[in-house]
């Protein structure tokens, strides 16, 4: 399928800038070969929680073909020398948004002002640049969950698929499907200011045309906000998308915010429920009575700060950790997401997501469960279980190594030192 010109210009110039000095700032570089035999000094299986010592694993093709501590590959294969560290699954972020950079200065912090600034070409390319940082840090899936105005993120996504760009694999979802207004507060004179950036759809023939065609334009799966205004999809709207998007193989993934849009999302059935600030006890007991997997987004203190006063971060700070804390006690599965829209003074798309693991650690979570919502658990959301989350034969060759054990300190994850996708070897030790 072909792209719409302007979009392909971009891209392709970015490859050109980007490519040629592809992460010079950490050393890294990409290799391809059709074959790799990777020595492991500490292999982590996440879903199990386990490590086994001096392992070898064979790639081939860019699967894993073989894993074992004498296991052979084919003569020509290409050594890579991990002994000296840890190596693990690449890991998933099930809520980031690769084309949405705020800019803190000019918008104050408001990502409306970022959508009616920055257009789309532009955030094409700050899809490149994320989708490039966040591979860079270990993140090789990723599911965007939106904020791509007129799907800029659809381009990124062929763009990695056709290896033209640096990336992790994307699962994107097009244009977020909400009622009038979306997350704006618009003026009737301006009531076009929100789109396209949201779908507004209010009757089940605006429903079905808004998923219809977020699937036409390339969505993998479809994200709605459920309850950002007075008014709120009821769980009938709800399961009438969820079964809609179902048609053609889709999940959906609703932002809830509220108690009251929480239980819809909850009855409803959702895929996954993202943020859960408000949710009550009750109703993430019957979303994991009803199959639904967690997206909590707990923001980093020093994150949070970058959009509100200390007094406002700290408030909010307590309330996300409260609800992590809640839904691991109660034992809904939890996939790992950041909704990370900002970087930290100093660090890339990649490095800033991976502060989000200070939250989990902060809520109780030990590091065997903030893994698995990392890697297996996510992997089960996106529905990619059979293919990448573990490192097992036949699976993708998603791998990344680490210098220290992350199931003794989860921190570890924070200093990434290799990172295969694919089979393709995308950063390499110093």
């Amino acid at each position: 399928m072909r792209l719409p010109l302007p979009m392909v210009i971009v891209l392709a110039l970015v490859a050109q800038t980007v490519l040629p000095v592809a992460f010079s700032q950490t050393g890294s570089s990409t290799t391809s070969a059709s074959a790799f035999v990777i020595r492991a000094g500490v292999l982590v299986d996440p879903e199990n929680g386990t490590a086994t010592m001096n392992q070898t694993i064979v790639v081939e093709r860019g699967k894993i073909r073989a894993i074992g501590a004498d296991a052979a590959a084919a003569p020509g294969a290409t050594f890579i020398d991990l002994s000296g560290f840890t190596v693990m699954p690449g890991v998933f972020d099930a809520h980031t948004h690769l084309c949405m950079d705020i800019n803190l200065r000019r918008d104050s912090g408001s990502y409306f002002y970022t959508t009616l600034q920055d257009p789309d070409p532009y955030r094409a390319i700050q899809g490149v640049v994320n989708a490039r940082d966040m591979l860079e840090a270990g993140f090789t899936t990723v599911r965007d969950v939106g904020n791509e105005g007129n799907y800029a993120c659809t381009s990124v996504r062929r763009a990695v698929e056709q290896g033209k760009i640096p990336g992790p694999t994307i699962l994107n979802a097009g244009r977020i499907i909400a009622p009038f207004g979306g997350q704006f507060q618009l003026q009737p004179e301006k009531r076009g200011l929100g789109e396209p950036e949201y779908f507004f759809a209010d009757t089940r023939d605006e429903m079905r045309k808004a998923i219809r065609e977020n699937i036409h334009f390339g969505a993998r799966v479809i994200k709605l906000v459920v309850d950002d205004q007075r008014y709120v999809y009821s769980a009938d709207d709800i399961k009438f998308m969820v079964d809609e998007a179902a048609q053609s193989g889709l999940k959906v993934a609703a932002h809830v915010w509220t108690r009251a849009g929480a239980h819809n999302a909850a009855v409803a059935g959702v895929a996954s429920m993202e943020h859960l600030n408000g949710a009550a006890d009750e109703d993430i007991e019957l979303a994991k009575r009803n199959g639904v997997t967690a997206v909590f987004t707990p923001f980093p203190k020093a994150a949070l700060e970058l959009f509100s006063s200390p007094e406002d971060a700290a408030s909010e700070y307590a309330r996300e950790i409260d609800r992590l804390r809640s839904g691991y006690r109660i034992g809904i599965p939890i996939a790992f997401g950041s909704d990370a829209i900002a970087e930290l003074p100093g660090s890339t798309r990649g490095t800033t997501a991976m502060q989000w693991i200070d939250s989990y650690t902060a809520a109780g979570l030990p590091p065997k469960a903030i893994l698995r919502a990392m890697t297996a658990n996510a992997a089960r959301l996106l529905g990619v279980e059979k293919e990448r989350g573990a490192i097992r034969p036949g699976m993708a060759a998603d791998i990344i190594a680490t210098t220290g054990n992350p199931l003794e300190n989860i921190d570890a994850l924070k200093k990434v030192v290799f990172v295969m996708t694919d089979g393709e070897v995308i950063r390499r030790i110093p």
